[in-house]
């Protein structure tokens, strides 16, 4: 019976250490971000962006009659960081139609488009439901959090902070994927 057990027990270890392919990633280092801590990160990272930011969101409220909500500074900092010379591209959800997301993002796609900020919208036969930003491809926020008024302000979010340019690279490979097959934003829709 011992006898069995040994060789039982080395195959067993080779097939896990040798067959199984590793999905992790390295990090240098992965903070958890909730509930209203996210609006103070995500506005650090976009406010020290020195070279690229990528957004990809679900929803990005933009909200005329209330200037100062969390989500239009962070939309209000995006234009700021394309001005002082940051490459800055934000892919958002559409439909066909006229739904609440919709609209919403194709007036924010629209004020980010105005603000020299690349903007596409996803394939209209996928829905991008997906809620991070990379920043100088080293600085990865990635969670549950839409960028709109709730989101920021009343509901429960969670998020991760990562720094890994081993997961910035993967986001970002992401992006360029969805972005080839979107249509861009045009500063007048």
């Amino acid at each position: 019976m011992q006898r069995a057990i040994l060789p039982l027990f080395i195959f067993l270890s080779l097939f896990n250490f040798c067959v199984l392919p590793s999905f992790g990633l390295p990090a240098e280092d992965v903070q958890l971000v909730t509930d209203a801590q996210y609006f103070q990160v995500a506005k650090k990272m976009i406010q020290e962006a020195k070279f690229t930011i990528q957004v990809m969101m679900f929803e990005m409220g933009y909200y005329e009659k209330y200037p100062s909500t969390p989500s239009n500074l962070l939309i209000k900092e995006l234009i700021d960081a394309k001005k002082r010379g940051v490459k800055v591209k934000v892919i958002l959800e559409v439909k066909e139609g006229t739904d609440r997301t919709t609209e919403r993002n194709r007036h924010t796609g629209k004020i980010l488009s105005g603000g020299g900020v690349e903007v596409i919208y996803d394939p209209l036969f996928k829905t991008n439901h997906a809620k991070w930003m990379v920043v100088d491809g080293e600085l990865s926020l990635v969670g549950s959090a839409n960028w709109t008024h709730y989101a920021l302000t009343n509901n429960s979010e969670v998020s991760v902070l990562i720094r890994s340019k081993e997961v910035a690279k993967e986001l970002i490979d992401y992006f360029n994927k969805v972005k080839a097959t979107g249509t861009k934003s045009q500063k007048k829709e």
